[in-house]
């Protein structure tokens, strides 16, 4: 977890949505947000793009395996005048809606599904999920766009783009 990062982070989240309409929150065990209602969220790593990390955080953290099917926005801002903290959010469709919650023990306390209404009403709950959700942001994604080559001069192993159709 307390991997150098350098000075520019990239972090990614995922608003995962159930047939019920209810969102897939987490409870962190660590961190500014240890102990808040969240999404599930991590670290990009080497070798993968944000929507790549976002699956395998949400995988990681409750067991659940996730599509992503847009991009919901982009939460930038700078920690003590240092430190580029940016995170790319992601709407992600539950692949088996069986699939059972199977929290990672040594990040999370807890994880669950919550309605729009228990989020916003919640007061131990993060400022961005409160604000995603009483502004039903998710109707407002940029959707995925696969199989282009930008050219082979830049060597991409992976490329996909988010944009409004």
């Amino acid at each position: 977890m307390n991997k150098d990062r350098g000075k520019v982070w990239l972090g990614v989240a995922g608003v995962v949505v159930n047939r019920e309409g209810k969102w897939l929150v987490v409870n962190k065990t660590y961190g500014g947000l240890k102990g808040v209602w969240s999404l599930p969220a991590g670290f990009v790593n080497v070798g993968e793009t944000a929507d790549e990390a976002v699956v395998r955080e949400i995988k990681e953290e409750t067991g659940i395996d996730v599509e992503v099917t847009g991009l919901i926005g982009l939460r930038t801002g700078v920690i003590r005048n240092e430190i580029s903290d940016n995170m790319a959010i992601f709407c992600c469709k539950q692949q088996d809606e069986h699939q059972p919650i199977i929290i990672q023990e040594e990040e999370l306390f807890d994880a669950k599904w919550i309605t729009l209404e228990e989020i916003v009403n919640e007061m131990n709950v993060s400022v961005m999920l409160k604000e995603m959700a009483s502004q039903e942001l998710i109707s407002h994604q940029l959707s995925k766009v696969e199989g282009i080559n930008p050219g082979d001069v830049f060597e991409y192993s992976s490329y996909k783009l988010f944009f409004h159709r």
